[in-house]
Protein backbone atom coordinates (compact mmCIF):
# COMPACT_ATOMS: atom_id res chain seq x y z
CA UNK A 1 0.00 0.00 0.00
CA UNK A 2 1.03 3.23 -0.64
CA UNK A 3 2.20 6.02 1.86
CA UNK A 4 1.69 9.21 2.18
CA UNK A 5 4.51 9.55 4.32
CA UNK A 6 7.59 7.37 5.21
CA UNK A 7 7.70 8.70 8.86
CA UNK A 8 5.16 11.11 11.30
CA UNK A 9 6.73 12.50 14.14
CA UNK A 10 3.61 12.34 16.74
CA UNK A 11 3.86 14.19 19.53
CA UNK A 12 6.17 16.50 17.89
CA UNK A 13 5.15 19.44 20.06
CA UNK A 14 6.34 17.87 23.33
CA UNK A 15 10.25 18.65 23.85
CA UNK A 16 10.73 15.43 22.62
CA UNK A 17 8.67 15.21 19.58
CA UNK A 18 10.49 18.64 18.74
CA UNK A 19 13.99 17.72 19.65
CA UNK A 20 13.31 14.39 16.95
CA UNK A 21 11.85 16.80 14.57
CA UNK A 22 15.35 18.55 15.04
CA UNK A 23 17.56 15.89 14.08
CA UNK A 24 15.37 14.39 11.31
CA UNK A 25 15.43 17.94 9.92
CA UNK A 26 19.26 17.87 9.83
CA UNK A 27 19.57 14.93 8.33
CA UNK A 28 17.22 14.52 5.42
CA UNK A 29 15.82 18.34 5.49
CA UNK A 30 12.21 18.67 4.74
CA UNK A 31 12.54 17.86 0.94
CA UNK A 32 14.80 15.33 0.88
CA UNK A 33 15.61 11.60 1.05
CA UNK A 34 12.71 10.87 3.80
CA UNK A 35 9.11 12.29 3.40
CA UNK A 36 8.20 13.19 6.89
CA UNK A 37 5.80 15.04 8.79
CA UNK A 38 4.50 16.72 12.18
CA UNK A 39 1.92 14.95 14.02
CA UNK A 40 0.06 15.97 17.06
CA UNK A 41 -3.31 17.61 18.00
CA UNK A 42 -2.47 21.18 18.00
CA UNK A 43 -2.36 23.17 14.50
CA UNK A 44 -0.80 26.12 16.17
CA UNK A 45 1.82 24.57 17.80
CA UNK A 46 2.55 22.06 15.27
CA UNK A 47 3.05 25.30 13.06
CA UNK A 48 5.26 26.57 15.38
CA UNK A 49 7.50 23.57 16.00
CA UNK A 50 7.61 23.93 11.90
CA UNK A 51 8.97 27.51 12.06
CA UNK A 52 11.22 27.19 14.68
CA UNK A 53 12.89 24.23 12.29
CA UNK A 54 13.44 27.52 10.10
CA UNK A 55 12.89 28.55 6.56
CA UNK A 56 14.02 25.14 4.69
CA UNK A 57 10.66 23.55 6.54
CA UNK A 58 8.43 25.67 5.59
CA UNK A 59 6.56 23.58 3.48
CA UNK A 60 6.86 20.07 5.80
CA UNK A 61 3.40 18.91 6.00
CA UNK A 62 1.30 18.80 9.32
CA UNK A 63 -1.18 15.57 10.47
CA UNK A 64 -3.87 16.35 12.83
CA UNK A 65 -5.13 13.82 15.36
CA UNK A 66 -6.30 13.21 18.44
CA UNK A 67 -4.37 10.52 20.62
CA UNK A 68 -7.60 9.30 22.33
CA UNK A 69 -9.84 8.93 19.67
CA UNK A 70 -9.20 5.51 17.86
CA UNK A 71 -10.87 6.62 14.48
CA UNK A 72 -8.48 9.02 14.45
CA UNK A 73 -5.70 7.33 14.87
CA UNK A 74 -6.73 4.98 12.41
CA UNK A 75 -6.58 8.03 9.69
CA UNK A 76 -3.28 9.16 11.45
CA UNK A 77 -1.68 5.31 10.72
CA UNK A 78 -3.19 4.91 7.16
CA UNK A 79 -0.99 7.79 6.32
CA UNK A 80 2.42 6.53 7.18
CA UNK A 81 4.73 3.93 6.97
CA UNK A 82 6.35 4.66 9.97
CA UNK A 83 4.47 6.64 13.25
CA UNK A 84 7.29 7.58 15.96
CA UNK A 85 5.47 8.18 18.57
CA UNK A 86 6.64 10.44 21.88
CA UNK A 87 3.28 10.74 23.15
CA UNK A 88 3.82 9.66 27.33
CA UNK A 89 2.81 8.76 29.33
CA UNK A 90 2.35 5.95 27.06
CA UNK A 91 -0.24 3.96 29.20
CA UNK A 92 -2.42 7.09 29.09
CA UNK A 93 -2.01 8.04 25.86
CA UNK A 94 -0.68 5.51 23.73
CA UNK A 95 -3.05 2.61 23.10
CA UNK A 96 -4.91 3.75 20.22
CA UNK A 97 -2.43 4.71 17.94
CA UNK A 98 -0.70 1.29 18.48
CA UNK A 99 -3.78 -0.52 17.61
CA UNK A 100 -4.25 1.71 14.74
CA UNK A 101 -0.45 0.56 13.56
CA UNK A 102 -1.18 -2.95 14.01
CA UNK A 103 -4.45 -3.67 12.22
CA UNK A 104 -3.38 -1.46 9.38
CA UNK A 105 0.21 -3.07 8.71
CA UNK A 106 1.64 0.48 10.10
CA UNK A 107 5.44 0.25 11.64
CA UNK A 108 5.91 1.78 15.09
CA UNK A 109 8.28 2.77 17.25
CA UNK A 110 8.48 4.89 20.07
CA UNK A 111 10.40 5.63 23.94
CA UNK A 112 8.38 3.91 26.26
CA UNK A 113 9.61 1.84 29.34
CA UNK A 114 6.49 1.52 30.71
CA UNK A 115 6.35 -2.34 30.94
CA UNK A 116 2.84 -3.49 32.05
CA UNK A 117 1.58 -0.97 29.15
CA UNK A 118 3.79 -3.10 26.48
CA UNK A 119 2.90 -6.25 27.85
CA UNK A 120 -0.72 -5.48 27.58
CA UNK A 121 -0.17 -4.13 23.91
CA UNK A 122 1.52 -7.22 22.90
CA UNK A 123 -0.88 -9.56 24.16
CA UNK A 124 -3.60 -7.74 22.53
CA UNK A 125 -2.19 -6.62 19.41
CA UNK A 126 0.61 -9.64 18.27
CA UNK A 127 -2.15 -11.25 16.11
CA UNK A 128 -3.19 -8.51 14.41
CA UNK A 129 0.56 -7.31 13.46
CA UNK A 130 1.35 -10.54 12.66
CA UNK A 131 -1.28 -10.51 9.88
CA UNK A 132 -0.80 -7.31 8.39
CA UNK A 133 2.97 -7.06 8.47
CA UNK A 134 2.85 -4.62 10.95
CA UNK A 135 6.61 -4.09 13.20
CA UNK A 136 5.92 -2.27 15.98
CA UNK A 137 9.64 -1.55 18.69
CA UNK A 138 9.15 -0.31 21.86
CA UNK A 139 12.08 1.33 23.96
CA UNK A 140 13.47 3.10 21.30
CA UNK A 141 15.49 5.04 23.43
CA UNK A 142 18.16 5.72 26.42
CA UNK A 143 15.83 2.72 27.78
CA UNK A 144 16.58 0.26 25.92
CA UNK A 145 18.75 0.90 22.80
CA UNK A 146 22.15 1.12 24.95
CA UNK A 147 21.58 -2.40 26.98
CA UNK A 148 19.56 -4.11 24.09
CA UNK A 149 22.13 -3.48 21.41
CA UNK A 150 25.12 -3.87 24.42
CA UNK A 151 24.41 -6.98 24.54
CA UNK A 152 23.77 -7.60 21.20
CA UNK A 153 27.17 -6.49 20.86
CA UNK A 154 29.29 -7.67 23.40
CA UNK A 155 27.24 -11.75 22.13
CA UNK A 156 28.63 -11.08 18.60
CA UNK A 157 32.20 -10.32 19.33
CA UNK A 158 32.42 -13.05 21.96
CA UNK A 159 31.29 -15.87 19.15
CA UNK A 160 33.28 -14.17 16.71
CA UNK A 161 36.47 -14.42 18.75
CA UNK A 162 35.78 -17.15 20.49
CA UNK A 163 33.50 -19.36 18.67
CA UNK A 164 30.90 -18.96 22.11
CA UNK A 165 28.01 -17.57 23.65
CA UNK A 166 28.34 -15.92 26.31
CA UNK A 167 25.77 -17.21 29.27
CA UNK A 168 25.67 -14.37 31.38
CA UNK A 169 26.24 -10.72 30.69
CA UNK A 170 26.26 -8.20 32.85
CA UNK A 171 25.44 -4.16 32.40
CA UNK A 172 27.18 -1.82 34.60
CA UNK A 173 26.95 2.77 34.41
CA UNK A 174 30.37 3.84 34.27
CA UNK A 175 29.69 7.43 34.36
CA UNK A 176 27.09 9.58 33.08
CA UNK A 177 25.44 13.46 33.11
CA UNK A 178 22.25 14.58 32.50
CA UNK A 179 19.19 13.53 34.29
CA UNK A 180 15.93 11.65 33.26
CA UNK A 181 13.25 13.48 30.88
CA UNK A 182 10.67 14.69 32.30
CA UNK A 183 8.35 12.27 30.39
CA UNK A 184 10.20 9.14 31.75
CA UNK A 185 9.36 10.65 35.50
CA UNK A 186 5.96 11.42 34.52
CA UNK A 187 5.56 7.77 33.26
CA UNK A 188 6.87 6.38 35.96
CA UNK A 189 5.02 8.20 38.17
CA UNK A 190 1.95 6.80 36.03
CA UNK A 191 3.09 3.57 36.95
CA UNK A 192 2.85 4.04 40.60
CA UNK A 193 -0.56 5.43 40.59
CA UNK A 194 -1.53 2.13 38.36
CA UNK A 195 -0.02 -0.26 40.52
CA UNK A 196 -1.92 1.13 43.55
CA UNK A 197 -5.43 0.39 41.65
CA UNK A 198 -4.23 -2.68 39.74
CA UNK A 199 -2.16 -5.61 41.19
CA UNK A 200 -0.91 -6.71 38.08
CA UNK A 201 0.93 -3.44 37.17
CA UNK A 202 3.15 -4.19 39.92
CA UNK A 203 2.96 -8.08 38.89
CA UNK A 204 4.25 -7.10 35.22
CA UNK A 205 7.08 -4.66 36.75
CA UNK A 206 8.18 -7.22 39.01
CA UNK A 207 8.45 -9.94 36.68
CA UNK A 208 11.63 -10.80 34.90
CA UNK A 209 10.28 -12.17 31.78
CA UNK A 210 7.07 -9.67 31.98
CA UNK A 211 7.43 -9.34 28.29
CA UNK A 212 8.68 -12.37 26.60
CA UNK A 213 6.54 -13.83 24.08
CA UNK A 214 3.48 -16.22 25.69
CA UNK A 215 4.55 -19.55 26.65
CA UNK A 216 8.06 -18.45 27.41
CA UNK A 217 7.60 -16.26 30.51
CA UNK A 218 10.12 -18.17 32.67
CA UNK A 219 13.73 -18.43 33.17
CA UNK A 220 17.12 -18.14 35.22
CA UNK A 221 17.13 -14.37 36.07
CA UNK A 222 15.43 -13.92 38.89
CA UNK A 223 13.74 -10.12 40.22
CA UNK A 224 16.30 -7.38 40.00
CA UNK A 225 18.24 -7.11 42.79
CA UNK A 226 18.14 -3.90 45.10
CA UNK A 227 21.33 -4.65 47.12
CA UNK A 228 24.75 -3.21 47.46
CA UNK A 229 27.70 -6.01 46.43
CA UNK A 230 31.35 -6.05 44.93
CA UNK A 231 31.34 -7.48 41.64
CA UNK A 232 34.76 -9.20 41.09
CA UNK A 233 34.30 -8.76 37.43
CA UNK A 234 34.74 -5.65 37.50
CA UNK A 235 36.58 -5.11 41.05
CA UNK A 236 34.29 -2.47 42.18
CA UNK A 237 31.12 -2.25 44.26
CA UNK A 238 27.84 -2.03 42.80
CA UNK A 239 24.00 -0.47 43.68
CA UNK A 240 21.25 -0.81 41.92
CA UNK A 241 20.27 0.78 38.39
CA UNK A 242 17.27 2.46 38.85
CA UNK A 243 16.38 1.49 34.68
CA UNK A 244 17.33 -1.67 34.99
CA UNK A 245 13.40 -3.15 35.51
CA UNK A 246 13.22 -1.87 31.92
CA UNK A 247 16.32 -2.77 30.75
CA UNK A 248 16.90 -6.54 31.35
CA UNK A 249 13.42 -7.43 30.53
CA UNK A 250 13.78 -6.26 26.77
CA UNK A 251 17.32 -7.80 26.83
CA UNK A 252 15.52 -11.05 27.53
CA UNK A 253 12.71 -10.47 25.15
CA UNK A 254 15.54 -10.04 22.36
CA UNK A 255 16.97 -13.43 23.40
CA UNK A 256 13.48 -15.03 22.87
CA UNK A 257 12.67 -13.11 19.45
CA UNK A 258 16.36 -14.14 18.25
CA UNK A 259 15.56 -17.77 18.60
CA UNK A 260 17.78 -17.76 21.92
CA UNK A 261 20.71 -17.13 20.48
CA UNK A 262 22.54 -16.26 24.02
CA UNK A 263 20.97 -19.34 24.76
CA UNK A 264 18.30 -20.25 26.86
CA UNK A 265 20.33 -20.18 30.19
CA UNK A 266 21.27 -16.74 29.36
CA UNK A 267 21.65 -14.18 32.46
CA UNK A 268 21.54 -10.59 32.23
CA UNK A 269 21.96 -7.47 35.25
CA UNK A 270 22.50 -3.87 35.36
CA UNK A 271 23.56 -2.17 38.14
CA UNK A 272 26.13 1.39 38.47
CA UNK A 273 29.77 1.23 39.37
CA UNK A 274 30.54 3.16 42.71
CA UNK A 275 34.06 2.14 42.91
CA UNK A 276 36.70 -0.22 45.22
CA UNK A 277 37.61 -0.61 48.73
CA UNK A 278 35.90 1.14 51.54
CA UNK A 279 35.02 4.47 49.95
CA UNK A 280 33.00 2.25 47.05
CA UNK A 281 31.49 0.20 49.77
CA UNK A 282 30.00 3.31 51.40
CA UNK A 283 28.84 4.82 48.04
CA UNK A 284 27.48 1.90 47.01
CA UNK A 285 25.46 1.76 50.47
CA UNK A 286 23.96 5.30 50.32
CA UNK A 287 23.13 4.88 46.81
CA UNK A 288 21.36 1.87 47.73
CA UNK A 289 19.85 3.84 50.81
CA UNK A 290 18.57 6.61 48.44
CA UNK A 291 16.95 4.96 45.75
CA UNK A 292 15.14 2.82 48.32
CA UNK A 293 14.00 5.77 49.96
CA UNK A 294 13.14 7.64 46.58
CA UNK A 295 10.86 4.52 45.65
CA UNK A 296 9.22 4.17 49.26
CA UNK A 297 8.34 7.66 49.30
CA UNK A 298 7.31 7.60 45.55
CA UNK A 299 4.34 5.37 46.65
CA UNK A 300 2.64 7.94 48.72
CA UNK A 301 0.20 10.02 46.61
CA UNK A 302 1.69 13.65 48.59
CA UNK A 303 5.16 12.70 47.18
CA UNK A 304 4.11 11.91 44.24
CA UNK A 305 2.11 15.28 43.54
CA UNK A 306 5.15 16.78 44.72
CA UNK A 307 7.43 15.26 42.04
CA UNK A 308 4.76 15.83 39.20
CA UNK A 309 5.11 19.78 40.39
CA UNK A 310 8.38 20.06 40.27
CA UNK A 311 8.69 17.99 36.74
CA UNK A 312 9.27 19.87 33.39
CA UNK A 313 5.91 21.55 31.97
CA UNK A 314 5.43 19.76 28.76
CA UNK A 315 7.31 21.38 25.84
CA UNK A 316 10.19 22.44 28.58
CA UNK A 317 13.59 20.79 29.02
CA UNK A 318 17.31 21.65 29.02
CA UNK A 319 18.89 23.74 26.89
CA UNK A 320 20.94 22.93 23.65
CA UNK A 321 24.10 23.44 25.70
CA UNK A 322 23.14 21.59 28.57
CA UNK A 323 22.56 18.34 25.81
CA UNK A 324 25.04 18.67 24.37
CA UNK A 325 27.87 19.05 27.76
CA UNK A 326 25.60 15.17 28.34
CA UNK A 327 27.14 11.93 28.10
CA UNK A 328 27.15 8.32 28.98
CA UNK A 329 29.88 5.74 29.36
CA UNK A 330 28.11 1.60 30.42
CA UNK A 331 30.30 -0.80 31.10
CA UNK A 332 29.65 -4.76 29.69
CA UNK A 333 30.75 -7.83 31.21
CA UNK A 334 30.80 -11.68 28.70
CA UNK A 335 31.24 -14.08 30.81
CA UNK A 336 33.44 -17.10 28.53
CA UNK A 337 31.88 -20.34 29.61
CA UNK A 338 34.63 -22.30 30.03
CA UNK A 339 37.74 -19.71 30.13
CA UNK A 340 37.88 -16.73 32.35
CA UNK A 341 40.70 -15.50 30.69
CA UNK A 342 38.63 -15.38 27.10
CA UNK A 343 35.89 -12.79 28.90
CA UNK A 344 35.17 -9.82 27.13
CA UNK A 345 34.59 -6.58 28.75
CA UNK A 346 32.97 -3.53 26.30
CA UNK A 347 32.29 -0.18 26.42
CA UNK A 348 29.27 1.59 25.01
CA UNK A 349 28.76 5.36 25.03
CA UNK A 350 26.74 8.91 24.26
CA UNK A 351 27.51 12.25 23.52
CA UNK A 352 24.29 14.18 24.72
CA UNK A 353 22.48 13.57 28.06
CA UNK A 354 20.80 10.44 28.10
CA UNK A 355 17.24 11.62 29.18
CA UNK A 356 16.82 14.02 25.79
CA UNK A 357 19.94 14.33 23.15
CA UNK A 358 20.90 11.11 22.80
CA UNK A 359 17.70 9.61 23.49
CA UNK A 360 16.18 11.76 20.48
CA UNK A 361 18.49 10.76 18.12
CA UNK A 362 18.07 6.95 19.02
CA UNK A 363 14.72 7.28 18.39
CA UNK A 364 14.84 9.34 15.00
CA UNK A 365 17.02 6.62 13.56
CA UNK A 366 14.89 4.13 14.66
CA UNK A 367 12.16 4.94 12.66
CA UNK A 368 14.36 5.79 9.79
CA UNK A 369 15.44 2.44 10.08
CA UNK A 370 12.03 0.97 10.05
CA UNK A 371 11.14 3.10 7.05
CA UNK A 372 14.39 2.42 4.47
CA UNK A 373 16.34 -0.18 5.84
CA UNK A 374 15.75 -4.03 4.67
CA UNK A 375 14.97 -5.21 7.41
CA UNK A 376 13.08 -9.00 9.02
CA UNK A 377 9.21 -8.28 7.00
CA UNK A 378 7.33 -10.68 9.78
CA UNK A 379 4.97 -8.08 11.34
CA UNK A 380 5.12 -8.42 15.62
CA UNK A 381 6.33 -7.04 18.56
CA UNK A 382 9.53 -6.42 18.34
CA UNK A 383 13.07 -5.57 20.22
CA UNK A 384 15.17 -2.62 18.74
CA UNK A 385 18.27 -5.14 18.86
CA UNK A 386 16.42 -7.77 17.81
CA UNK A 387 14.89 -6.41 14.54
CA UNK A 388 17.34 -3.46 13.78
CA UNK A 389 20.84 -5.50 14.20
CA UNK A 390 23.35 -4.38 11.76
CA UNK A 391 21.39 -2.00 10.21
CA UNK A 392 20.46 -0.12 13.04
CA UNK A 393 23.89 -0.79 15.39
CA UNK A 394 25.04 1.67 12.15
CA UNK A 395 22.93 4.42 11.85
CA UNK A 396 23.49 5.01 15.67
CA UNK A 397 27.39 5.31 15.34
CA UNK A 398 26.85 7.15 12.55
CA UNK A 399 24.42 9.58 13.17
CA UNK A 400 23.46 9.46 17.00
CA UNK A 401 26.60 10.29 18.67
CA UNK A 402 27.23 6.36 20.19
CA UNK A 403 29.92 3.85 20.14
CA UNK A 404 30.23 0.55 20.83
CA UNK A 405 34.08 -0.92 21.04
CA UNK A 406 35.96 -4.22 23.34
CA UNK A 407 37.81 -3.09 25.63
CA UNK A 408 40.08 -4.14 28.78
CA UNK A 409 39.25 -4.61 32.01
CA UNK A 410 41.53 -1.57 32.95
CA UNK A 411 39.93 0.61 30.47
CA UNK A 412 38.49 3.36 32.21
Amino acid sequence: MKREFDVIVWGATGFTGRLVAEHLDRRHGAAGDLRWALGGRNQAKLESVRKSLGDSAKDLPIVIGESLDLDSMQSVAKKAKVICSTVGPYAKYGSPIVQACAENGTDYCDLTGEIHWMQKMIDAYSTAAASTGARLVHTCGFDCIPSDFGTWFIQKEIQERHGVIAPAVKMRVQAFRGGASGGTIASMLNMMDEAKKDPSVMKAMNHPYAINPEGERSGPDGPESFRPYHDKDFGEWVAPFVMAGVDTKVVRRTNALLGYEYGRAFRYNEGMLMGSGPIGAMKAGATTAGIGSGMALATLSPVRSLFAQRMPAPGDGPSPETQAAGFFDLRFFAQHPTDPARSLHARVTGDRDPGYGATSRMLGEAAVCLAQDDLEDKGGFWTPASLGGEKLIERLTQHAGMSFEIVTRAHR
